[in-house]
C-alpha cells in the first residue's frame, strides 16, 4: 500500500445524505482547542461519573485520579494508589471506567500496570458520592502477566449493555513475538468483556463469543488487537470505535457497529491496519475486520482513539468522530455516516502531546496533553 497523507480540510459546503439529512463534514469546520485545567503529572484520560456533579475526572499516569470542578482542580486527590503502580514509558494507571449506577453504588474501576509490571483490573468504591474514594476498599477483578513492558492497552469503559470492556495490548516487544493476538487461550491482544454485577471476582455475559468453548478464554469478545490505547462507544448509535496503535507501517481506526455479535477478529498479526504482515506478502485475510481508517506511521507515531462528539456547544462538531497521533501532535477526523474505508482528515496540527481524549457528562469532548499537563477542550465552528 502506497502511502499518502491525510487530506489537510479545505472549505466546503455541508454534505446531504441521500435521505437529504445534513450530515457532517469535517472539511468543513475549524478545530480549537481551550485549556481548562493544568498542573497535572503526565495526564492520561479525562471523563466523567455520569453523577449530575459535573466534575472531569483526570487520570495521572504516576497513579493517581484527581477532580476538577467548575474550572477548579482539587488539591487531593481522588484516588492515589501511586505505591502500587509501575509508572514510565507505556505503563502506570492507564484506564477509569465508573459504573452506570456509580451515583447511587459508588463503584468504579482502574487499570494499572503493578510493581511487577503486570496488569491489574481492580474496583474501588467511592460512597455517598463522596470526594475521596477509599483506598482500603480495592478488589482486584483481573490480573494479566506482562511479558514485556510495553503494550498494555488500558482503555476501561461501560458499553450501551451494562458490561466492562476492557483492552489489552499483545503482550509488548515487537511483531508479537508469542502470537497473543490470534490467540484465543490467552487474555493478551484482545477486547475483554465481563459483567461486574454477578460472579466471583466477575461474571461472563451469555452471549460472550467463545464461552465454552474449549482453549478459548471467555471473556474475549474480540481479538487480533496489537495495543489498542483508547477505546469509546458512540453514546447516540453505540457503535464502538477502537483506536489501534500500528507496527512501524500503519495506525488504524476500527469499528464494530452496534448490535453485532462478538468475536471479531481485527487481524493483528496477520495483517497491520490494511497490508499483510505475517507473512509480509500473501497473508490470508479471510474472516478479518479491515480498518475503518489507517494513516502511515510515519507521519505520527501512535493513534489516539478518540470519540464521534454527541455535545451540543458546537454544533459543526456534532456527529464526526475524532481521534490524535500523539507523537505528531493532529487532531483527525471521520464522518461516521461513510462506510469506508475512509482517509482520515487532518482537522488540527497542534504542539500538544495528546494522550487522550474525553467527554464531559453533556458530550462535550477534551484532551489531555501529556507534556504539558494540561486538559483541553475540543471546540470548533464552521468555516
Amino acid at each position: 500500500m502506497a502511502e499518502r497523507s491525510p487530506a489537510s480540510p479545505s472549505p466546503a459546503a455541508t454534505r446531504l445524505s441521500p435521505a437529504g439529512e445534513e450530515r457532517f463534514d469535517p472539511r468543513a469546520i475549524r478545530l480549537r482547542l481551550r485549556a481548562v485545567a493544568a498542573g497535572f503529572t503526565a495526564p492520561l484520560l479525562v471523563t466523567h461519573a455520569g453523577d449530575g456533579s459535573g466534575r472531569l475526572f483526570v487520570v495521572e499516569q504516576v497513579g493517581r485520579i484527581r477532580t476538577v470542578g467548575e474550572g477548579e482542580t482539587e488539591p487531593q486527590p481522588f484516588l492515589d494508589i501511586a505505591s502500587l503502580v509501575t509508572a514510565g514509558g507505556e505503563q502506570g494507571l492507564l484506564g477509569l471506567a465508573f459504573h452506570p449506577q456509580f451515583e447511587s453504588n459508588g463503584r468504579f474501576f482502574v487499570n494499572y500496570t503493578d510493581r511487577s509490571g503486570d496488569t491489574v483490573v481492580a474496583e474501588y468504591r467511592a460512597p455517598g458520592g463522596s470526594d475521596r474514594a477509599e483506598p482500603g476498599s480495592a478488589r482486584v477483578l483481573l490480573r494479566i502477566d506482562q511479558p514485556f513492558s510495553n503494550h498494555n492497552g488500558g482503555a476501561l469503559v461501560f458499553g450501551p449493555d451494562g458490561f466492562l470492556y476492557i483492552a489489552t495490548g499483545d503482550g509488548g516487544s515487537g511483531g508479537d513475538p508469542m502470537g497473543n493476538g490470534q490467540r484465543l487461550d490467552t487474555l493478551l491482544g484482545k477486547l475483554l468483556r465481563i459483567d461486574v454485577d454477578r460472579g466471583r471476582p466477575y461474571g461472563i455475559p451469555e452471549d460472550n463469543p467463545f464461552l465454552g468453548r474449549s482453549g478459548a478464554r471467555p471473556e474475549i469478545w474480540a481479538y487480533g488487537l496489537r495495543n489498542p490505547w483508547r477505546l469509546s462507544f458512540d453514546r447516540e448509535t453505540g457503535d464502538l470505535w477502537i483506536g489501534d496503535v500500528g507496527q512501524g507501517a500503519l495506525e488504524e481506526i476500527d469499528r464494530a457497529r452496534a448490535g453485532r455479535p462478538g468475536g471479531l477478529n481485527y487481524g493483528w498479526n496477520v495483517m497491520e491496519g490494511t497490508d499483510c504482515f505475517s507473512p509480509p506478502e500473501g497473508c490470508d485475510g479471510e474472516g478479518l475486520v479491515r480498518p475503518v481508517a489507517v494513516y502511515p506511521t510515519g507521519l505520527g507515531c501512535a493513534v489516539v482513539g478518540g470519540h464521534v462528539y454527541r455535545g451540543s456547544q458546537f454544533p459543526a462538531l456534532r456527529g464526526g468522530y475524532f481521534f490524535a497521533d500523539f507523537c505528531a501532535g493532529v487532531i483527525f477526523a471521520l464522518d461516521p455516516n461513510d462506510p469506508g474505508p475512509q482517509e482520515p482528515v487532518i482537522v488540527l496540527r497542534s504542539n500538544h502531546a495528546i494522550s487522550s481524549f474525553g467527554e464531559d457528562e453533556e458530550g462535550e469532548l477534551y484532551v489531555t496533553d501529556l507534556r504539558s499537563g494540561e486538559v483541553l477542550q475540543v471546540t470548533g465552528e464552521p468555516r
